[in-house]
Formats: structure tokens, sequence, C-alpha cells
């Protein structure tokens, strides 16, 4: 008899808390992670800080609480908890209204409560601290004439009164996923401590408190160079290390990396590659390096490829010697870098074979010892004082992330641990398999499947086909948007595969399906399907085929090459690509790959006439990685050319769900709910052959 779950029930499923992200304090006595979950009415979502133990001796705490949510924890180094929110001030004159922006606020190590300790009129995000020094860092946004945040507070005031919404832009990008750059621009802010003479013993500073801090703008007029920028704090609070975006020919956008004097404000190019995008900084706890990511520049021939590199630092953050890259004969590509204590080495994650595991890299031998060794991808780790243990988030088509204990010695290396999460996983409705093949060329293909508990030879399960995203991605984590044990609840089988342009296969399996979209990325997707097919627990003759972004590229692709299919799901699809190249939010980065001949050959726009297939086309307005335009084009075109067109009446098997305020993601609580009714209801109609009903909120 099958369970009843919470992905029997979509209500149920959208009110599920959510975690993400963890911070460890500097003792190593404290872990905390932010909890999201539904507001009164079911209709957005807020989040809380919670506390959880690494020893187990206790259950996770909740420590904050508000309508509005705290994000952003980060530890002083005498344990003071900063975070961001939005919720009101008490010592405020409207004491019981929200703020417009978020502020930076303390909860005190010793108890009591949380208070306010910085405010900017753009907000405050991405707070960092010192290991050993009182200094925070964190960002804002000004406007660009403005000088301080008294004159960016006034020239927000007029924009506001005068209703002025208007953008003068001197450069690209203009947007970014689902919304519009400018006018302001993020700056970087430092709190530290002046001084005349020699600066004072770390001792002395982390004994101080952040309310004491002066606060100074460490980047102004940075233009865009700071959007979406990585960067991390040196441990004595004297300097930061930052992303610097430089323009290039053509709107082209690079990343090199950059010092800043938190005293002199005076900054310093530390590496300038250019032939690759840098990003990911992580300064050695003893200041010696910094351990950064190396993505190269794409070409339409070669995909990009990322490597880590170390660059040795002198006094005050200055280049000590030449950048040095590691692993070079190791063909992974590294996704989070976190040092030792003494900067002896560097744990990492990989993407690898469907999973994520944590690695332990040894700089000298140049070698990546693996440490875990599950179905499980790992992220945000954080390495205790001692480095007897690192802690993470651990997450897999199995259970959503929760935070685990893995041991780096002691006990056997690489034993891990669940911790007392603040939520329980949920209960799932069926069991997790693998299926792998091998592709016309002789390569490997493997892919998850999310199996019914009943599903078996004498009752075998329709059969969902997912595509991923990105497309450098891999489906080995935990999805709440794409989550296949949704549609496992209603029967089906979910195959996820990771088809060419795949993470975590080597290199050549990415540049198997490079510039080549519609060669091997669809090979290798018919092959795992055709494999999954050949199970007995399988229906071969009830199927459908789903994707996102990328993934809906290929479920448009698939549409117009094959009618094996019974349905298919296009979500943020690229229809036209001479279309999307230039009007996406990074045409640059396409550029590199989608020459003139690569996006006519591998368009699915010319295959509309070829659609046999009903699809339900799936869009958001405010996505601007996939624009609208792409979701238009394709429904006026399968209406009007494909071999479902509609008929005199007007009427077609294609379906057109839209969303005029959902971005590339449906975000809303309530809008994702629809989202799944109107999947699986389209999907009900034509692959299980069951009247559709349309969901009652769509009037």
């Amino acid at each position: 008899m099958t369970l009843n779950t919470p992905f029997h029930d979509l209500d149920e499923y959208v009110a599920l808390p959510r975690m993400s992200g963890l911070v460890l304090s500097p003792d190593g006595s404290r872990l905390i992670t932010t909890v999201s979950t539904l507001n009164q009415d079911r209709t957005t979502a807020h989040s809380a800080l919670w506390e959880v133990f690494p020893t187990r001796s206790k259950p996770a705490r909740r420590l904050t609480r508000s309508a509005q949510g705290e994000t952003g924890a980060a530890f002083t180094p005498d344990g003071d908890l900063l975070f961001t929110s939005k919720r009101p001030d008490a010592d405020a004159k409207d004491s019981d209204k929200p703020l417009d922006v978020p502020a930076l606020w303390v909860l005190p190590a010793g108890g009591g409560e949380a208070r306010v300790v910085a405010t900017r009129p753009g907000g405050v995000s991405g707070v960092r601290t010192a290991r050993f020094s009182a200094a925070v860092l964190f960002s804002t946004d000004m406007l660009p004439s403005a000088h301080d945040a008294a004159d960016d507070e006034r020239l927000r005031t007029q924009r506001k009164d005068l209703k002025v919404s208007a953008v003068l832009h001197t450069g690209y990008p203009v947007r970014y996923w689902d919304h519009d750059l400018g006018p302001d621009e993020p700056h970087l802010l430092g709190w530290h401590f002046r001084h005349d003479d020699e600066p004072a013993r770390a001792v002395e500073i982390a004994s101080r408190s952040v309310e004491h801090l002066e606060v100074s703008d460490l980047t102004p007029h940075p233009g865009g160079a700071l959007r979406e920028a990585d960067y991390d704090f040196s441990p004595d609070g004297s300097f930061v290390v930052t992303t610097w975006q430089v323009p290039g020919s053509r709107g082209e956008l690079r990343g090199t990396l950059v010092s800043v004097d938190l005293d002199s404000r005076e900054r310093a190019v530390l590496v300038d590659d250019p032939e690759a995008d840098l990003f990911k900084p992580v300064i050695a706890p003893d200041g010696s390096a910094i351990a950064y990511l190396r993505e190269t520049l794409s070409t339409p021939h070669q995909a990009p490829q990322v490597q880590l590199w170390v660059l040795p630092l002198g006094p005050n953050g200055v280049v000590g010697g030449e950048p040095l890259r590691l692993l070079a004969s190791w063909d992974r590509w590294v996704t989070g870098v976190q040092w030792l204590p003494d900067a002896s080495g560097l744990v990492v994650t990989a993407d690898q074979d469907g999973r994520g595991p944590v690695f332990l890299v040894d700089p000298e031998a140049d070698v990546a010892h693996q440490l875990t060794d599950d179905d499980y991808t790992y992220s945000d780790l954080q390495v205790s004082p001692d480095a007897t243990v690192v802690y993470a988030l651990r997450t897999s088509y199995l259970a959503p992330p929760h935070p685990v204990r893995i041991a780096l010695q002691g006990e056997a290396p690489g034993t891990v641990t669940v911790l007392r999460a603040p939520v329980p996983p949920p209960t799932l409705p069926g069991r997790l398999e693998e299926v792998r093949t091998v592709a016309d060329d002789g390569t490997p293909v493997r892919a998850w499947l999310a199996l019914p508990d009943e599903a078996s030879a004498d009752e075998p399960a329709p059969l969902l086909l997912w595509i991923h995203g990105g497309p450098l991605g891999s489906w080995n984590a935990w999805s709440w948007r794409w989550n296949p044990w949704l549609m496992v609840a209603q029967g089906y089988g979910v195959l996820l595969p990771d088809p060419a342009l795949s993470t975590g296969y080597g290199q050549d399996f990415i540049q198997r399906g490079w510039g080549a979209w519609g060669k091997a990325p669809f090979t290798d997707l018919m092959a795992v399907t055709d494999a999954a097919e050949a199970r007995e627990d399988i229906d071969a003759d009830r199927t459908a085929a789903m994707g996102g972004s990328f993934g809906g590229y290929m479920a448009n692709w698939v549409a117009g090459h094959t009618d094996r299919f019974r349905a298919i799901v296009t979500h943020a699809s690229l229809w036209a690509l001479d279309q999307f190249g230039p009007t996406t939010d990074a045409a640059w980065y396409w550029r590199r790959e989608m020459s003139p001949e690569m996006a006519l050959e591998n368009s699915p726009h010319r295959f509309v006439g070829e659609i046999g297939t009903p699809m339900l086309v799936v869009h958001g307005d405010k996505d601007y990685r996939v624009p609208i335009g792409e979701g238009l084009r394709l429904w006026y075109e399968l209406l009007s050319e494909s071999r479902l067109a509609a008929d005199e009446q007007g009427r077609s098997p294609h379906r057109f769900l839209y969303f005029p305020d959902e971005n590339h993601w449906v975000l809303s609580p309530q809008h994702a709910k629809i989202w799944y009714q109107v999947v699986s209801g389209f999907l009900a109609e034509h692959v299980l052959g069951e009247e559709h009903t349309r969901p009652e909120s769509l009037g």
C-alpha cells in the first residue's frame, strides 16, 4: 500500500520547510543555518535562523522570528551573530513598521534582544567578518552620483517623488535574471577601527564591539564591477579580496581579482587573466594565499574548463608570487573551496558521476583524496578550528539539504554523521535507482530513476523523461522546483539523465556536446530512455518528456525529431537560437559558443513542421535569461506551423501556461502549485488518457 506523503498533496508540499546555508562560529561550537517556511496565508515564504549543535547534544533551536525573515548570518570573533533583515526596529521612530530595505542586526552571544547596528539607503547584504578582528564587511547599493549615504538617500527620495524609473546605461549588461540593472551600483563597505599608530593586536580588536566600528566606502565609483561579486575578508580584517568585472570588446565582461586595503581604500590588481573568468576567492587562514577558481573563456569549438588555482600573498594582501594551478591532471570541476586552519591544504567539492563528493586536496603532492563515497552532493563546507571535522549541507534525490559532520582525522576519515536538523526529511513515495547504458559512440551515459514502490513487471509505471538545464550541470542534488517525487506520487517513473554537456564526467564528456546541442546531448537522452524503457517496471507505451531552460531547449528539439513521446512540457525554453543569443541578459557568454552556423544548425524552430506531439509551453514574462519572446514565438509557430496546428475554430492540443510576474523560475508558492497542477493535468490527459481538470484558481 502506498504511503500518504507530502508529495501526494500540493498544499503539504509547498509548505515543507527548506534549509539553506551553513555558518560555523569561530570557536567551532555553533552552527547556523537558514530555514524558509510559508507565511500564514501560504502565499509567500520567509526565513529564520536556526542553531544546529555540532555534537548532536541538543535538538536544533530557532534563534530569530519575524514576518520579514532573517538571512545572511555571520559570526564576529567574540561570538555575536550578525544577520540582515527588514524586521521593525524597536528603537526607530516607527517602531512597528518594517524597514524598507534590509539592515544589519546583531544578536549578542551573551543573550538579549537583537538590535540594528547598520542601515544604508540601498540595504545591507553579503556580510563578511574577519577571523581575528571585529571589522565587518558588507555590500550595499548606491546611486552613481551619490557622495555618501545621506546624498544617496536624497537622490532616491527625489526619484521616488518624481516617479522616475528611467535608467541611462553606458555599458552592458542592462538586466540580470529577473531584474533590471541600475541606476544604483553595488559597493563594498568596511567597518573598522582607525589607528594613528601601529595596528592593535588581534586579541585587542576582537574584544571590541561591532557598534564601535567606523564605516567607509571601500570601492567608490565602482560602476558595475561588483555586480554578482565573490569576495572574502582577510583574517586580520585589513584587506578584502574580491572579483572585479572588467569590460571587453563587444559588450563582454570578464572577472579579475583585486585586493582593497581597509584603511587606505587602495585597490590593487592581484590576477588579471585575459583568457579566463576568475571567481570564488578564498583567503588562507594565515593570510598567506588565496585559492580561487578559473574558468577558461570558451570559443565556438572549445568548451570552458574550471580549474583550481592558488596565488601566494605578501603582507597587506599584495601579490607574493606567481599563480599556481593545482590538480592539473584531475578531470573534475571544483564547485566549492575551503582552507584547512593551518593553510596546509584545502577541502573542496566537485560534481562526480551524478553526485558531489568532498575531497581533501594536498597542494604539496598535488592530489585530491576523496573523503565521501555515497550518493549525495555536499555544499557549504565549514572546517572546524582544530581541523578534525568539516561540516556541510548534504543533499540528493533521497533527501533535501540537511547538516552533516564529516571526519577529517581521529575516527575513520570520511565518516559522515547526520546532525539534528531543524526539520526532518520528508517521507518519499518511492525508491531511487540508477540507469546506465552506452551511447552510440561508446560513451557511458547514466541517469537517476525515481520509481513508485509498486512499480513492477505486473504494474509498470509510465515514464517521464526530465532533462536538466544549464546546460553545464548535473541532476545530482534535490530540487524544490523540479521535484520528481511529486510525479512519482502520481504513479510515474521519472528519469533524470546526465547527457553530453553534463558536469561530473570529465572534460571530454562536456566537449562532446559543445556547439552541437542537437547531436550528442539528444542521442544520449534517447539512449538512456531506451535503457529505461527496456526495464520490466517501466511502461514504454506511456511516456512523456519535460525540460526547463536548456532542458526546455532539448524538449523542443526532441519534439521536432521524434514522435516517441505522448506529450512534451517545455518550460522557459530556447526556441530560435539566433533570436535568443542577442536578447538574453548575458549575450556575450552565449556569443562565445553560438556562432551563426551553430545557431542555425541547432535551432529547434527550424523543425516546427515536424512536431506532431502535444506540447505544454510554460514561460514567465520576467524571465530575462530566456526572454519571453522565445515562448511567444514558440507558441505562435506551434499553432500555425506544427502538424497539430490550430484548426478553423482555433483549437489545438497545445497549451500555453503564462506567468506575467514570474521569472526563469516559478517562485511564488501558489504559482508553483498551479504549475504542477497544469503539468500533471496535461500529462494525465495525453499519457494516462484521463480527463483534464482545469485548476479553479485559473478562473
